[in-house]
């Protein structure tokens, strides 16, 4: 069975940094790209973060480059986003996916890890 378990959320002040973990199940995550989503009550589910299979192609929406980071610690089958400068509007539910090798059709999902930056 396939599991995508994200972790790290919590409640920070604006200007914070946060760390989120997606650790994977099931699965070699290292055949997989990865991405990052967030959703807030009543919006779709919106694109934030993805890293490439093989880790060479990082690709992050226009409201958090610079302030967030993607990477692989493929030894713990984790993929990590590192968020910092945290603002109010990045307030969300935070969600790992993956999609086999580089596609973007996202198998998998994990339940999410509430982020909520206070200002």
């Amino acid at each position: 069975q396939v599991q995508l378990v994200e972790s790290g959320g919590g409640l920070v002040q604006a200007g914070d940094s946060l760390r989120l973990s997606c650790v994977a199940s099931g699965i070699d995550v290292r055949d997989y790209s990865v991405g990052w989503f967030r959703q807030t009550p009543g919006k779709e589910r919106a694109f934030v973060a993805r890293i490439s299979r093989n880790a060479v192609q990082e690709t992050y929406a226009e409201s958090v480059k610079g302030r967030f980071t993607i990477s692989r610690d493929n030894a713990k089958n984790t993929v990590i986003l590192q968020m910092g400068t945290l603002k109010p509007d990045d307030t969300a539910v935070y969600y790992c996916a993956a999609a086999f090798s580089d596609t973007r059709n996202y198998a998998f999902w994990g339940q999410g890890t509430q982020v909520t930056v206070s200002s």
